[in-house]
């Protein structure tokens, strides 16, 4: 008799339990080669994981499909807040800002550099104080920065903003879905290893091509050892 391989993958394992369900549908239960609080079990479990399966694919199919927009959305934002800090930079250098205008945007009045803008949290924070800092400068009386102005650069830094927080909340979606997922793929691991036992069990007495057909027929999946194909193909031959 050749061995049983249990399911494996997502698709291997919704295959295998709407193979049972339908023949729970095609029989009355006392012909059923399986218990009903299995057949219960399996009404209840296969359209729970085959609709978190599909939500999860479609979520990070969503998430995929807008990643070149995010990494838009982010390399503008990045620009123009660099710019921004290199116009006021090449300002103070020719003498029309005082040094000291640094310190709005928390930086050290003596560093002409760029903070440092690679990750969101700091394109996050950096973006935040520049923006609150120009915005507190312009109050206090200070002639605006331009090319580009705060008002352009928060224009693209808040929509960086509103593109990170979908990107959050769908990868917490996705994260959830996934524990949600792994789950449920205990609970279904266990449905086919009781649900292909009791099969078997049912049909025991049947001889063992008998039986293996009659097995199939509720989704078990078989494979035969590489000694029992050299002995069918033997016997192909011989016939």
């Amino acid at each position: 008799m050749p061995y049983r391989r249990l399911p494996n993958t997502d698709a291997a394992r919704i295959r295998a339990m709407k193979t049972a369900f339908r023949k729970g549908q095609e029989l009355p239960p006392h012909k059923l080669a399986f218990s009903s609080k299995l057949s219960v079990e399996l009404s209840r479990l296969l359209p729970l994981f085959e609709n978190n399966i599909r939500h999860y694919r479609y979520s990070v199919s969503i998430l995929n499909s807008k990643s070149k927009d995010y990494a838009e959305t982010v390399r503008k934002a990045r620009m123009y807040l660099s710019h921004f800090v290199k116009v006021m930079n090449m300002a103070v250098i020719r003498g029309d800002l005082p040094v000291e205008i640094r310190t709005f945007y928390g930086m050290n009045i003596e560093d002409s550099t760029i903070p440092s803008l690679l990750t969101e949290n700091e394109l996050v924070n950096c973006g935040r104080k520049i923006i609150e800092g120009e915005e507190l400068r312009i109050r206090n009386g200070g002639t605006p920065i331009t090319n580009p102005t705060i008002a352009v650069v928060k224009v693209w830094y808040d929509g960086f903003l509103q593109a990170l927080h979908y990107n959050n909340t769908q990868e917490k979606r996705i994260s959830d879905l996934i524990d949600k997922n792994n789950s449920l793929r205990r609970e279904v691991d266990r449905l086919i290893f009781d649900l292909w036992n009791e099969v078997e069990r049912t049909h025991a007495s049947n001889s063992e091509d008998d039986r293996k057909t009659l097995n199939e027929e509720y989704g078990l999946v078989y494979f035969y050892r590489k000694h029992e194909l050299v002995k069918i193909e033997f016997a192909s031959l011989a016939s």
